[in-house]
């Protein structure tokens, strides 16, 4: 089994493990509960695992949440660490903590890796971008107006932009964006929080999703750009100023280009060899949510991999029974 296999492995366990956690929080009402708890069997789960990984994204500093912090170590045994693959890794524990605790659809639990340098180290700060399947990942232009990208997208796929569904944050700072869609015909689905899971679907074909469009966080950005480079899809993306010092922070970090540079997926997600995993923790577009049962549970997660020769997506349903009198069994 060679790198990526053997990682693909591991962190579909590491995903499966957070969103089990956080499954056990769902609409409890306490969105830092549900991410602390994903943290802590995300973290405990990675030093777990035979890697010398080092977290090149975490979560949770804009809200002040538990985080796998930027710079932390993590891998199994620690003093061996030196002797196994060197990994860049990009997480977010709980993807949609308000969405878990609400008992809303599409909260998963998100890991991605690289050889180092293989992920940017995007800024917390936010991001704009359109995400796309491989119909149309040559068609889209993040500088077009919404109308011509719109009319290119539906080109691509052979249908009429009246056809097209579009993933928009229900935040007001896309009111003019989601006039413009309106007005150019297609239709919208306005989600609460979660843009990573939505740019995901709108990556992958048959999900009824054709683009996602919008601002969302730097981070989650670059999560989406290595699960879009495992399936073919495209996305296009700039970082956004949203308040003052997000200039300096960009600066500080060696970022070039200030807020006009235009990101692809080979520039968020440069790495040869890249691993994504999520699991499903509420019922969504995506993936389902966990299910409990008798002392067991039901996981359902996607993996996908891409290396210089072949990229993969699979979908992975996990069915474990742990309870008195019954046989722990793991169904793949």
């Amino acid at each position: 089994m060679n790198f990526v296999d053997e990682l693909s492995v591991h962190f579909v366990r590491v995903a499966e493990v957070a969103a089990i956690a956080a499954a056990k929080t769902m609409g409890r009402g306490d969105r830092k509960l549900a991410d602390r708890k994903a943290v802590e069997a995300m973290r405990q789960e990675l030093n777990k695992t035979e890697l010398s990984g080092t977290i090149v994204i975490g979560e949770g500093e804009r809200d002040k949440a538990p985080m796998l912090y930027i710079g932390e170590k993590v891998g199994m045994p620690a003093n061996k660490r030196s002797s196994y693959p060197r990994v860049d890794i990009a997480v977010d524990p709980l993807e949609g903590t308000n969405l878990c605790a609400t008992g809303s659809p599409n909260a998963i639990a998100v890991i991605a890796a690289s050889e180092l340098g293989g992920l940017l180290h995007a800024p917390d700060i936010y991001m704009d971008k359109i995400v796309v399947g491989p119909s149309n990942k040559d068609n889209i232009d993040i500088n077009a107006p919404v109308e011509d990208n719109l009319k290119a997208m539906a080109k691509g796929l052979n249908r009429d932009v009246e056809d097209l569904v579009i993933v928009v944050l229900d935040r007001e700072r896309h009111r003019e964006l989601i006039d413009k869609i309106r007005k150019a015909g297609a239709r919208i689905k306005l989600i609460s929080d979660g843009d990573l899971c939505a740019g995901i679907a709108a990556a992958l074909r048959g999900t009824g999703i054709h683009a996602l469009m919008g601002v969302g966080g730097a981070p989650e950005g670059v999560l989406t750009a290595a699960a879009v480079k495992c399936i073919n899809g495209g996305i296009q993306t700039k970082l956004f100023p949203f308040k003052t010092g997000d200039d300096d922070r960009i600066k500080k970090m060696g970022i070039r280009g200030g807020f006009k540079k235009v990101y692809h997926a080979d520039d968020l997600a440069p790495g040869n060899n890249i691993v994504f995993a999520a699991s499903g923790v509420t019922p969504g577009d995506l993936l389902k949510g966990v299910r409990f049962f008798g002392g067991g549970y039901r996981v359902n997660s996607i993996v996908m991999t891409c290396t210089p020769t072949i990229k993969t997506a699979k979908f992975i349903e996990n069915v474990t029974i742990d309870a008195p009198g019954r046989i722990p069994v793991s169904l793949y």
